[in-house]
């Protein structure tokens, strides 16, 4: 394909690529394949602009040829791309932040005020909802300093500043969710297999090597010696050792014969097994992992509990200050500013995103951790002693 070198440097180079518009899974075609060109050590592809940011060490002819050779019909065809990206998922919250302050901007200046004030009461609902609800579970959450920010404002009549609050606690809102979502899909991607593709034996006995997306539960999977098994199944025929550590911890290679479960993610180190699908894709192990995650974090840390619960305690002392705040300056203006000035959300989201990034630091060096209280232990721990699986 033919491209435009816009700008280059040091082992650096900026290019853009002469198509009429680029999708985002075009974009991931072009990263994945530039990540496998020898000597590339970051990619970055902007699928709006239609560019690529390379970095990379080797021969700059070698880079150049593969730039040239490079064809989306003919990447896509190497299978490159693994099947969850977050490029779809950071585009989504990209949108959702554009859109969030475009609205903002478009309200702002042609809106007349009849109609903000009618947004600004119906948005204002979840807010009040949220608090109430808080209130009347006895909780004196951050969800009641921002039902408490946007009432008081309300009442005042000041709906202008009933908006702005509203607006920054959209914003957080979205930024929090995106970071979370981001941090488990990286984490989950880490973790994941590698396995695209796999050999399907059909009735007639001919086997057919076919997308793992596209083999449904009762297909028979033949798995041979150095093949990783891609699907949960059950052994329906053949006999292999397979090498389950990534599983179980268990060191030595297990025998599998008819009858036998098989895992995802395990690997026949001797033999040839036939295998019946019984969990697809949906039930991987990569959803499997996502939900390992999300389900970990019911096993939070003792910091983690300590900042969950510093932060809520928080929360009295907010209310307090800012009604101290009135007391002393019958500023409205700035009584409000106290409710806003929280570290409550900072303190909840901040914690539990390190663990998850610890987390996925493990993962790339073939560690698997459970949750934050395992993590936490381990740290404390001064003697580690393993079984015969090498199992902590």
């Amino acid at each position: 394909m033919k491209c435009k070198i816009l700008h280059e440097s040091a082992g650096r180079i900026r290019v853009h690529l002469n198509c009429r518009r680029m999708t985002l899974h075009q974009a991931d075609v072009l990263e994945y394949y530039l990540r496998n060109v020898d000597g590339v050590r970051e990619v970055s592809v902007f699928d709006r602009t239609q560019d690529a940011v390379i970095v990379y060490r080797a021969d700059r002819a070698a880079l150049v040829h593969a730039l040239a050779a490079f064809s989306f019909d003919k990447a896509e065809t190497m299978d490159l791309v693994p099947d969850h990206t977050t490029r779809k998922l950071n585009r989504e919250f990209e949108d959702k932040l554009s859109w969030t302050v475009i609205r903002r901007v478009i309200s702002k200046l042609f809106f007349p005020l009849p109609v903000t004030t009618a947004l600004a009461i119906y948005h204002s609902i979840k807010y009040i909802r949220e608090g109430l609800s808080a209130l009347l579970h006895g909780k004196l959450s951050v969800a009641v300093l921002d039902a408490t920010a946007v009432t008081v404002s309300m009442v005042r009549g000041d709906f202008s500043t009933a908006s702005s609050v509203m607006f920054m606690l959209r914003l957080g809102e979205i930024l929090e969710d995106w970071t979370h979502k981001k941090s488990i899909a990286d984490l989950a991607g880490a973790m994941a297999l590698n396995v695209d593709r796999a050999w399907v034996r059909g009735a007639d006995g001919q086997e057919l090597l076919v997308s793992v997306k596209d083999i449904h539960a009762g297909d028979c999977v033949v798995v041979r010696t150095g093949n990783m098994i891609p699907l949960d199944g059950r052994v329906t025929g053949g006999e292999a050792m397979v090498n389950q550590s990534s599983m179980t911890g268990e060191s030595l290679p297990v025998r599998k014969t008819p009858g036998s479960y098989a895992y995802a993610g395990t690997v026949v180190e001797e033999g040839e097994c036939l295998i019946t699908v019984e969990k697809t894709m949906g039930g991987g192990r990569y959803d499997r992992i996502v939900r390992m995650i999300e389900e970990s974090e019911k096993l939070k840390s003792t910091a983690e509990d300590r900042a969950s619960r510093l932060a809520d305690r928080l929360v009295p002392y907010t209310l307090g200050g800012t009604a101290l705040t009135y007391l002393l300056t019958r500023n409205v203006t700035k009584t409000l500013s106290v409710l806003m000035v929280d570290f409550s959300c900072a303190l909840k989201l901040a914690i539990p995103i390190a663990v998850l990034s610890a987390m996925r630091e493990c993962s790339g060096h073939h560690i698997s951790v459970k949750g934050g209280r395992f993590m936490e232990a381990v740290a404390q721990a001064d003697t580690i002693v393993f079984d015969k699986t090498g199992t902590l």
